[in-house]
């Protein structure tokens, strides 16, 4: 009896280290990967080139790049651009926007708007968009707004899915340029 007691203890014991190693291993994924508002030093971190990833992103200048910074500054919290930098590397490794419309619908409500996430190819599959869509969707709640919307792929469906949203309607566009 007293020798099952100890395996007992053995085995609680033995559970407990890989309890605290795996809480040590995410917690320095957790700092490793911190979701923090876009700054002007971020250029010089790979923004632009994570950007091109996702879509058409010509190379923007130093001077352009501070002008739109200092632009959407002036919308304050009613236009987000988020980002998570490898504390490792220093390189940016995801972002993702949110800009808040406001309308005369639902009381004079407000609609958060989802655009352009991205993740580094290096680095998808860590669970980074979600954190990225999750702060996001969290900053859309609490300015007020009602709901949450986004484009995407079809092939991101499923993804946007796990992060609980769901198929509504249809998009349409009609480009410019």
């Amino acid at each position: 009896e007293t020798f099952n007691h100890f395996i007992e203890r053995l085995s609680f014991i033995d559970l407990s280290l890989k309890g605290n190693m795996q809480d040590d291993y995410s917690t320095t994924e957790e700092e490793r990967f911190r979701v923090r508002k876009l700054e002007i030093s971020d250029k010089s971190k790979g923004f632009i080139e994570l950007l091109q990833q996702l879509t058409v992103c010509d190379s923007v200048s130093e001077k352009e790049f501070q002008e739109r910074f200092q632009e959407l500054s002036l919308y304050g919290d009613d236009h987000l651009i988020c980002v998570i930098e490898d504390d490792g590397s220093g390189k940016i490794v995801a972002t993702g926007s949110v800009f808040i419309e406001k309308k005369f619908i639902r009381n004079c409500g407000k609609v958060g708007h989802i655009e352009d996430v991205v993740v580094d190819s290096c680095v998808r599959g860590m669970q980074l968009g979600k954190k990225i869509i999750g702060f996001l969707t969290d900053h859309a709640r609490s300015m007020g707004c009602y709901k949450v919307i986004l484009d995407c792929s079809v092939e991101n469906t499923t993804f946007y899915e796990k992060c609980g949203f769901k198929q509504k309607e249809v998009q349409m566009v009609k480009y410019f340029i």
